[in-house]
Formats: C-alpha cells, structure tokens, sequence
C-alpha cells in the first residue's frame, strides 16, 4: 500500500493547481451562462408547475437512456487527454455524471455535501483525474444528453420549450461543476481512506488491501472470502423519493454491516450503490452465512414509509460470496470480477438473495 505522505503531498499540490484554473473556468461559465438567460426566459412564478413537469421530463429521459449515454460519451472520453484511461473505469464514471446531472435538473441545484458528489470526487481521486479532464467529461455528457433530447417529439429541437429545455441541462452542468469544486475545496484531501456517507473505507482503500490479503493467503494457504452487496433499485429509490433518501439508505446499510463483521475484517464502499467486505480465515459456510443475515437485516429494518404519498417502501440487496483457499497466486481483479459476475446472477435470479461460489 502506496501512503508515502511526499508523495500524497504532491498529488494534492497537483489537484488543488488544476482545481484553481478549473474553478476560474467554471466562474467564467457561470457568468457566460447568466447572460443567457436574458435571450431564453425561464417560466415566471405563475408557470412553476410548467418548469416542475419539464424538469421532470428532462430529468426522467435522461435516466431512462443513461446507458446509452454514458457508451456514447466514453467512446470518445478515455482519449481526451495525454493518457488514455480504462474503459470501464470510464464507463463508472459516466454512469455517476448522468445520475448527477438528472438530479441537478429535477432539483435544480447540486449540494456540495451529497453523497453522489463525493463518489465523484472519490472516482476521480482513483486515477488522480485532473478537473480539467472530469470537466471535460461532464461537458461531453451535456452535449450527448442534448444531441439526444433534441431528438424527443415533445421537448426536443422542433419543440417550444426546446430553448429552456437547452437552458436547463446547461445550468444543470455548471450546478454540477460549482458542487464538485466547493467539495474538493472544502475538504481537498478526501477520499482517500474513508467514505464519508457510509463511513466506510473507500475502494483505494480496500483495493490496496486486498493485493496484500492475497499475497499472504498464497503463501500460507489461508483461507480468505470477499463478499459484496449491492442495494437493490437504488436508482429507482432516488428518482422517487429524492437522492437524499439514496443517501440515508446508504448510510444505515454502512452502519447495519458493520455490526455483523469484526473489527479486523475489511469492509469497504466499492461502487456507489455496493458495500465490499472482505473475511481472512473464516470458513466458507461462516462467510456464506454472514452474507445471509446481512441481507435478511436489511429486508427487515431498512425499509422506510414516504411521508409524501405514505406509501411503505422497501429496501432490499444481492449479495455475492466467492470462498478460496489461496494455495496459489490469486489475481484481485479476477477474485472482484469473480463477485461482480455472481452479484449480476443474483439479480437476474430476482434480487434479495445471495449466490455463493466456492473455489
């Protein structure tokens, strides 16, 4: 594990340098973006309901066509800047973007303290992503996401309202840009051990650790599980009930799990919506059974009534277990993608279960 404090020191000095021409830019933006909307008007107070259902359709076809527009973006993205970056690296990224430009659109505004704004600041920590690359990131999604609204018969290039549906996702991209800025200012040195929503470690983290955890397994033929969980329908909570909601579900899986695992136990937030834990020698039946009373606690107690409509909402998640006995050197992505894919089977076999593999 990499903590060399020179060398933290000089990413940060790193970071906060493009941060501060970044944040130029974005100031520049917001004051170009401002002139704008002298040449299209917003509704005024008497048409609110109108933007609300705009935003709202906006918002929903962004979400509803995310996949395709995050593969549009990353086809171009990975080759944006000096080096070329991973795929699927780019692909998580994207998929992060579209979730918080639909947000910044349905609410019109971006808090700089959410959850979904510290993944992003946390994903661009993973590769020492500059601001100045992530903006380019964030502005390559905005135009696909107007290429392909322009398209739509109701809001789209031959509509009315297709200025303030224009407007909209653009002041979306500079409410995104200004939040991930005041995130990193506030608190530039984040991400790096510890997530702050779930309080858990972060991805870096446990990924250096599990390097280390394999290794020792290898030479001394240990016994080692990882699991994973992954929140079922979060995607379909937050568009919902609010992101905030999102949130707090997240926040109180990160405190259930932490009850069922002991204190030398790795137990990490991998992805946005998923919770890694990793168990050193610990037989594959305890692992496997562990898993199942996580997920059992959370159909039973993480479940919360929408005081808006009173409707009783559930919270559910897919667990995976892959057991091994380290004999031999074990690669950790092919031990993660091993979870990943049996994550992805639980939730084809209907989601709230677990699916154990056992090397």
């Amino acid at each position: 594990m990499n903590l060399d404090g020179r060398t933290r020191r000089g990413c940060s000095l790193d970071r906060r340098e493009s941060l501060r021409s970044a944040t130029g830019y974005a100031n520049m933006l917001r004051t170009s973006l401002m002139s704008a909307s002298n040449e299209y008007d917003l509704p005024d107070e008497s048409a609110v309901s109108l933007q609300e259902d705009l935003r709202h359709q906006i918002s929903t076809t962004i979400l509803d066509r995310a996949a395709l527009l995050t593969a549009d973006t990353v086809a171009i993205f990975p080759y944006s800047g000096s080096e070329p970056l991973e795929t699927e690296y780019c692909k998580r990224a994207g998929e992060l973007i579209v979730q918080l430009l639909a947000m910044a659109v349905r609410e019109g505004r971006v808090d700089a303290r959410s959850g979904f704004v510290a993944d992003l600041n946390r994903v661009a920590l993973e590769r020492s992503l500059t601001a100045e690359r992530l903006f380019t990131f964030v502005y390559l999604l905005e135009r696909t996401i107007l290429d392909e609204l322009a398209l739509s018969d109701r809001i789209g290039a031959s509509s009315e309202p297709w200025p303030v549906v224009a407007q909209l996702v653009r002041r979306a991209t500079i409410d995104l840009l200004a939040a991930y800025t005041d995130r990193v200012q506030l608190d530039p040195a984040e991400a790096t051990v510890v997530d702050r929503l779930t309080t858990l470690y972060t991805r870096v983290m446990m990924q250096a650790v599990l390097g280390k955890e394999l290794e020792r397994a290898g030479r001394f033929g240990h016994r080692l599980s990882l699991i994973l969980f992954d929140v079922d329908n979060l995607s379909q909570i937050n568009r919902e009930h609010g992101y905030g909601v999102g949130d707090r579900v997240l926040e109180r899986l990160g405190i259930v799990i932490r009850q069922y695992f002991r204190q030398h136990d790795w137990v990490a937030r991998h992805f946005e919506d998923a919770i890694a834990v990793l168990l050193t020698h610990t037989e594959a039946d305890r692992a496997a059974e562990l898993a199942e009373r996580v997920r059992a606690t959370v159909s039973d107690r993480l479940g919360f009534t929408d005081h808006r409509s009173h409707r009783q909402v559930d919270v559910t998640v897919s667990g995976a277990v892959v057991n091994t006995r380290a004999g031999h050197a074990v690669d950790a992505d092919h031990l993660v993608a091993r979870a990943e894919e049996a994550l992805a089977r639980a939730k084809r076999q209907g989601r709230n279960c677990i699916v154990r593999v056992d090397d």
